[in-house]
């Protein structure tokens, strides 16, 4: 009994610690020295009528033409009208559609003010349902509540595996490959423009983040960009979830990278190796100088390999 009280003790200070270090979106960006406020979109349209806007969050790319606007990601809410700034400077008028590529706060929270814009929100079945409840993103240094979305910012449309727009005179695929960055992971192919937007399963800005805590997984996201590869030309202009547009090569050449570190990590943890022990062995040793910190890649890859 003594055992059992001193255990359930002991769980109770591990959530109340965990609650104490939980911090909103807002808090983690301002912590972060982000001024919403001062913030800009830079355009790049990478086809005639396909735009990737840059701000703060996800990239969002803006399909503009003859039956309206569809946009990929929103960002957060103080971006919104920057965005619609944005897109009408393209020429565009109201979203008539938001695509989320997945469920995470720096993708979505800008959602409600398209909704309640009149713009049908579309996902994959999955970064849905996670939409509606309480998660908690375990940044490894920052443990950040996302609170359920109000209804006006919750996909109308949902899909499974595949679904497809006939839109401005072309073609877009959503494609859903299983767990990968999230359990909710989208890939968008405007087949007319020959782009394919990744969401955050693509990260061309340092290493990708996986959310191992709710779902997310390195074999998937490996999994995830070689079916992408299989789906698109060796000529498709790559639209990251964050970083500079990119291209074929560089998905290939980001495939092979995560192989090699993925195989590294592998062979220690069944060497017995602790997360310690990963990180002072660096597997990731001839990519940091170009990709950064590599301590949550491999912190959410230990915990995604060993569960």
């Amino acid at each position: 009994m003594r055992k059992i009280i001193i255990s359930c003790a002991s769980l109770f200070i591990c959530v109340v610690v965990q609650a104490q270090n939980t911090i909103s979106p807002a808090e983690l960006m301002s912590g972060r020295g982000v001024d919403f406020a001062a913030a800009e979109i830079r355009i790049e349209t990478v086809a005639p009528g396909l735009h990737v806007l840059f701000g703060i969050g996800g990239n969002v790319a803006a399909s503009i033409g003859d039956q309206g606007v569809l946009a990929v990601d929103d960002q957060f809410p103080a971006m919104v009208p920057k965005i619609r700034a944005a897109i009408r400077e393209l020429g565009g008028g109201e979203v008539d559609f938001v695509i989320n590529t997945h469920w995470h706060f720096d993708h979505t929270d800008g959602n409600p003010l398209f909704g309640m814009g009149g713009s049908w929100i579309v996902s994959q079945a999955n970064s849905r349902q996670m939409m509606t409840e309480r998660q908690v993103v375990n940044l490894t240094v920052d443990l950040v509540e996302q609170l359920p979305s109000p209804p006006e910012g919750l996909p109308t449309i949902t899909y499974e595996d595949r679904m497809q727009f006939h839109f401005n005179g072309e073609q877009i695929d959503l494609l859903h490959f299983g767990p990968a960055h999230t359990t909710g992971d989208t890939a968008v192919i405007f087949r007319g423009h020959n782009a394919v937007h990744m969401g955050d399963v693509f990260n061309n800005g340092g290493y990708p983040f996986i959310d191992a805590d709710n779902g997310g997984d390195l074999d998937g996201v490996i999994l995830f960009c070689e079916a992408v590869l299989r789906e698109i030309s060796e000529d498709m202009i790559v639209i990251p979830g964050h970083g500079p547009v990119a291209t074929y090569a560089d998905l290939v050449d980001y495939v092979s990278m995560l192989r090699t570190i993925r195989e590294r990590i592998a062979m220690l943890i069944a060497g017995g190796a602790t997360l310690d022990e990963v990180i002072a062995a660096r597997p990731t040793a001839e990519w940091d100088a170009i990709k950064g910190d590599p301590i949550r890649l491999l912190d959410r890859a230990f915990v995604s390999l060993t569960r």
